[in-house]
């Protein structure tokens, strides 16, 4: 990108037409705004390009034509009317508009094709989520749906973290808040999902543990023994409650304290369960 000066705005010519327009777009956005030294309007719309170019360095380039000395790059173009702002990718137009535009209609237009601050977890998770890691990938899909609640594909991608961790009850609310409009193939796919994670919790051994545990309240193998069940179940919190509850009464009961931190570990960073039992067991120990 040799044309580019100390910031991301190039002016286009015949020689470095190529080079921007077909190569460089391939790697980023490319903003051309043909303007005139006698056109007043475009003099208006030069100052909100160029802030807004400043704002996405890494991911937009702001190429201007100077339609007066770079006519046959215009006619390329086919430009009839100045201002006109046209967006290219991969040696593409994709997008543009004519006349001075509002700035808030110019961060609309550009949002569709810029990347958003919650791809780059978005990404990463979907990684993760392919390779089966639901426990790695669940802050990052997190961090990406608390960035941008709105991008479907950060919710639909976060619920999915949340069955896999075992947060049934937190991922049916939130997938029971996704709009009828939005509701395509993924949202089926993890309403099933739920539906087998709840049947799973209503089997007929967690039943008889339950009821056995009822019985005998005072027999903490059983409750070890439910403890596990429950967590199969998608029941962390549930499991994690009765564990403490085996510690509190006798710390060194079987192997009650190491599967309770085996289960704490297993949960995903960034689940507040984690820290909350942590600090429960810590105190304890010491």
């Amino acid at each position: 990108m040799d044309n580019l000066v100390a910031n991301n705005t190039v002016d286009i010519t015949l020689e470095n037409f190529q080079q921007v327009i077909l190569q460089d777009s391939r790697e980023k956005l490319i903003m051309v705004d043909f303007w005139a030294e006698w056109c007043e309007p475009c003099k208006d719309l030069m100052p909100i390009l160029d802030k807004i170019a400043a704002e996405y360095s890494d991911s937009l380039i702001l190429a201007k034509v100077d339609c007066d000395q770079q006519q046959e790059v215009a006619a390329q173009f086919g430009i009839r009317n100045l201002p006109t702002v046209m967006l290219v990718k991969d040696g593409q137009p994709i997008d543009g508009f004519a006349g001075v535009q509002p700035e808030s209609q110019i961060r609309e237009m550009l949002a569709k094709y810029l990347p958003k601050p919650e791809d780059e977890f978005l990404v990463k998770a979907a990684e993760l989520v392919a390779q089966g890691d639901y426990q790695s990938a669940f802050p990052l899909a997190r961090q990406a749906w608390e960035l941008n609640n709105e991008n479907l594909d950060a919710r639909y991608l976060f619920i999915d973290c949340l069955i896999e961790t075992g947060s049934i009850a937190q991922a049916k609310a939130e997938l029971e808040s996704i709009k009828l409009v939005d509701q395509d193939s993924r949202y089926q796919s993890l309403s099933g999902k739920i539906e087998l994670a709840e049947q799973a919790a209503e089997s007929p051994e967690l039943k008889q543990l339950q009821e056995a545990v009822e019985k005998q309240p005072d027999d903490l193998q059983l409750k070890v023994e439910l403890a596990v069940q429950l967590q199969q179940a998608h029941k962390a919190e549930q499991a994690l409650e009765l564990l403490y509850g085996v510690l509190v009464k006798d710390l060194n009961f079987g192997e009650a304290k190491k599967v309770m931190l085996d289960m704490i570990n297993a949960l995903a960073d960034g689940d507040p369960l984690k820290s909350q039992y942590r600090r429960k067991v810590y105190s304890l120990l010491y």
